[in-house]
């Protein structure tokens, strides 16, 4: 996936509010409520240190703060460390931080001190965004198109193999395609033979990779890539849901697995 930047993260909570109303329309449920339903946990009382990493690019603008308003907007006391790297998880430790969230270039992770878990953003994305496409109310069959079977693609897909889902992939890179199709079982999907979806879970950092030809009437696109995956006049002609959201629902899946 790309990485963020600081201007993906303007307005955080108007796009974690927009992101809960999309999830309601297309679930029943809020985005707390599905994650509460996919781990079986429950928050109570944890407090969140989030420590900023200087290494590698560096710190990205309103990262930290952005952190701080997420576990906020979804119950949890959170702070963000005056001191960045070793220094701020000590600080985070010492001020009785029970779970700790850190990032750098490569992997994003929560770390529950208390019990032990720990998650990486990655695999905790893919699996949310699946489960709310997964729990579409309007779906027409229990057929799923994948498209980008990656580091995000990849998990997403195995959590619908998991629940039985019809599970058709796609990725560019054939390789990625062929672990996914001999590892999970899916079906490679195929230009070549057109078909329609209800349900698409889109996992790359590319735009306008939807093609017209597998958009059903009142489908679900659940994608946590970065720029959108379909055109405005496709999502309008169709009446297209889509849940799309760049920081909050992938963190929050993270802090109710490590619960």
């Amino acid at each position: 996936m790309a990485l963020l930047t600081s201007e993906d993260l303007k307005n955080i909570n108007r796009q974690l509010e927009e992101a809960d109303s999309a999830v309601r329309r297309v679930t029943g449920l809020d985005i707390k409520e599905v994650c509460r339903a996919l781990y079986g946990t429950s928050p109570s009382c944890e407090k969140i240190g989030i420590v900023p990493v200087t290494s590698g690019n560096g710190i990205i603008g309103n990262f930290s703060a952005s952190l701080h308003a997420i576990t906020q907007y979804f119950g949890f006391e959170s702070f963000v460390t005056d001191m960045p790297d070793v220094s701020g998880y000590y600080e985070a430790v010492k001020k009785g931080a029970e779970i700790i969230l850190m990032a750098d270039d490569h992997t994003f992770l929560a770390h529950n001190l208390k019990n032990g878990k720990i998650a990486n953003n990655q695999p905790c994305t893919g699996i949310i965004y699946a489960e709310i496409a997964s729990r579409h109310l309007k779906a027409d069959s229990k057929d799923v198109l994948v498209i980008g079977l990656g580091k995000v693609g990849f998990p997403g897909a195995a959590h619908f193999a998991n629940k039985g889902f019809n599970v058709y992939g796609y990725d560019a890179d054939k390789v990625l395609l062929e672990k996914a199709v001999s590892n999970l079982g899916i079906i490679p999907f195929t230009p070549s033979s057109p078909r329609k979806f209800s349900m698409i879970f889109e996992a790359t950092p590319c735009a306008n990779t939807i093609p017209e030809f597998v958009i059903s009437k009142n489908c679900v696109i659940s994608t946590p890539g970065i720029p959108c995956a379909i055109s405005d006049e496709l999502r309008k002609k169709y009446d297209v849901e889509i849940v799309m959201e760049p920081l909050g629902i992938g963190t929050v899946s993270m802090l109710y697995s490590v619960l």
